[in-house]
C-alpha cells in the first residue's frame, strides 16, 4: 500500500539486477524493501510468539540446546521495541508534529 511508505525517507527500496540466475533455475528475483507495512508482520509474530511461550510450547527444546528463559523475554521485548519504532515511523509527518500545526 502506498500509505505505508514515509515521504520523507527517500532510499526506502533498494532494487538491483543480477545476470547469474541460481544453478537450478533460469531466473531468479529477489526485493528487499524497509516499509512500515513490515509492522503487521512484526505484530502478527510476537502475539504468535506469546501465544506459545505463554504455554511454554516447545521451550523445553531450546532449553535443552542451553538456552536460558531471560533470552525468550530479551527478544520478546526487541520486537516490540522494534513494533513500537515502526510505529512512530508510521505516524510520523514530513512537517513535524500535527500538533504544533494545530496550535498557530
Amino acid at each position: 500500500k502506498a500509505e505505508d511508505f514515509v515521504e520523507w525517507i527517500p532510499n526506502n527500496i533498494k532494487s538491483s539486477v543480477i545476470d547469474v540466475p541460481p544453478v537450478d533455475a533460469t531466473i531468479s528475483a529477489t526485493f528487499v524493501t524497509n516499509t512500515t507495512a513490515l509492522k503487521a508482520m512484526f505484530q502478527r509474530l510476537a502475539s504468535q510468539f506469546s501465544a506459545l511461550y505463554k504455554r511454554k510450547a516447545f521451550l523445553h527444546w531450546y532449553k535443552g540446546e542451553g538456552m536460558d528463559e531471560m533470552e525468550f523475554q530479551e527478544a520478546d521485548k526487541n520486537v516490540v521495541d522494534l513494533i513500537t519504532e515502526y510505529q512512530d515511523k508510521q505516524d510520523a509527518t514530513v512537517g513535524g508534529d500535527e500538533d504544533e500545526d494545530m496550535d498557530e
